[in-house]
């Protein structure tokens, strides 16, 4: 057990933070506490506490059952070799330094959960201590990272005829979609700088309805929960204005989905090690061979970045999904985007665009796993085969890079044949995941698209 987390000590530092906080949250009238998880089908799961439990859920945390680890998108419930079945049950410990009253839901706060078992162990399924397990080993190596998810999301409403209407009609990245929607937006951006979210840009996308904006990079499992935090404002903010809010990799089959692209860059010694190096575009050697790593692994870590049935309907071809495992410097097609930034900023601004990532991952298995793979390429002097300069569909059929997987069961073969990233997960959560998957694979083996999109739409 880690020895500095005390299990109901009242002389502990977390219980007089948590006596604290919700004194400060009762002056704010906040009255309840959404404590989430994300599961391993990419739902964010809540159980909630009155403000003024939140001295008992720090010191003894509230329960669950490990089931919610083997739940299926559509709630059904598979098993895997550790984890299955009615017996067992966990304990829920807020991260105090995460709690944020939330001003789109007046009256309520939100904070993300550490999984422990009855003995105040780490639960060894826990996505979240999964990721910052990872994020400790780089420190442990000498490098922390920095990294940020995009948001991109589909409002409109749900109608019997076709299923869903846009919220706007205005072209892409058009003027008239922020007109259409700027009471909405306004009060999404006024909600996200309450609570202390750091929105660098907004802007309308590419399909109907869709729009996108994009947060400050911190430290990864700071970014995982932002990108939690996030997605529940634009809900609530959504649903204030009677519209509904999709994150779904495909909203609408044949329309672009959802990616909630992940932004990283790698630090050591306030270096930057994607510039300033010898390597191609000044990648420093350690850099590019940890890029290189990611690249290599990036068939397997599709299981956990595009998990879903909804995602292959979205890797697809010249969709900007990035469905071909190459890399380019500011190329849009390529699963790894180089950006080096503006001439004179490539100091702080330089980083790595994994674009194969979509809105059914759970992000804090996306941070954990990169955060594996990039640590274990640091050090093995790895370099990076050559650029993929234009849209790869259009070289010839021979030059052109692999395409990553198309299904989830061939995601899952690659993900359960990869020796680093399960060895980083461990067998408990390696196994759930895989089960989630597979039987995932199996609910919609015999669905047509519209039939995914529609089972799917919502959930995310």
């Amino acid at each position: 057990m880690d020895p500095a987390f005390d299990i109901g000590d009242p002389r502990g530092r977390r219980h007089a933070r948590a006596k604290e906080l919700a004194s400060q949250l009762a002056l704010r009238h906040v009255s309840a506490i959404a404590l989430t998880w994300v599961d391993n089908a990419g739902i964010t799961r809540v159980k909630t506490v009155p403000t003024r439990k939140l001295l008992d859920a720090t010191d003894w945390g509230v329960g669950m059952s490990p089931i919610f680890d083997v739940y299926a998108v559509d709630d059904s419930i598979t098993t895997s070799t550790y984890i299955g079945g009615p017996v067992g049950d966990l304990r829920l410990y807020p991260d105090l330094d995460q709690v944020t009253a939330l001003d789109a839901q007046p009256g309520w706060a939100w904070g993300p959960v550490d999984r422990r078992t009855q003995n105040g162990e780490v639960y060894p399924a826990c996505q979240r201590s999964f990721a910052r397990r990872m994020a400790a080993a780089a420190v442990e190596r000498g490098v922390s990272f920095q990294m940020a998810f995009e948001v991109e999301w589909f409002v409109g409403h749900e109608t019997e005829e076709d299923g869903v209407t846009p919220a706007c009609s205005g072209p892409a990245y058009g003027m008239t979609r922020v007109i259409e929607l700027t009471d909405y937006i306004h009060d999404l951006l006024e909600s996200l700088a309450a609570q202390g979210v750091p929105v660098e840009q907004f802007h309308p996308e590419y399909a109907p309805g869709q729009l996108e904006l994009s947060v400050a990079p911190t430290d990864p499992v700071g970014a995982a929960d932002r990108h939690v935090l996030v997605r529940q404002t634009i809900r609530a903010v959504s649903e204030h204005y009677g519209f509904r809010a999709s994150f779904a990799p495909v909203v609408t089959p044949g329309i672009t989905g959802n990616g909630p692209h992940l932004h990283l860059s790698a630090w050591s010694a306030g270096q930057n090690l994607f510039t300033g190096g010898p390597g191609v575009y000044g990648l420093t050697e350690p850099g590019e061979s940890l890029l290189a790593e990611v690249l290599d692994r990036l068939p397997a870590l599709c299981a956990i970045t595009a998990p879903s049935a909804g995602s292959y309907l979205r890797l697809v071809p010249q969709q900007w999904a990035a469905p071909y495992q190459c890399w380019g410097r500011e190329n849009r097609e390529a699963a790894l985007r180089l950006v080096t930034g503006t001439a004179g900023s490539e100091h702080v601004a330089a980083n790595v665009e994994l674009k194969c990532v979509d809105g059914s991952a759970n992000p804090y298995l996306v941070v954990g796993s990169v955060l594996a793979v990039a640590v274990a390429g640091l050090d093995r002097g790895r370099t990076l085969p050559p650029e993929v300069t234009v849209d790869p569909s259009t070289l010839p059929e021979a030059e052109r890079p692999p395409r990553l997987p198309r299904s989830i069961p061939e995601a899952v073969e690659r993900l359960s044949a990869d020796e680093v990233i399960g060895a980083a997960m461990g067998e408990p959560l390696l196994h759930a995941f895989l089960a989630v998957r597979r039987a995932e694979a199996e609910i919609f083996a015999h669905s047509t698209e519209a039939e995914i999109a529609a089972a799917t739409r919502w959930a995310y």
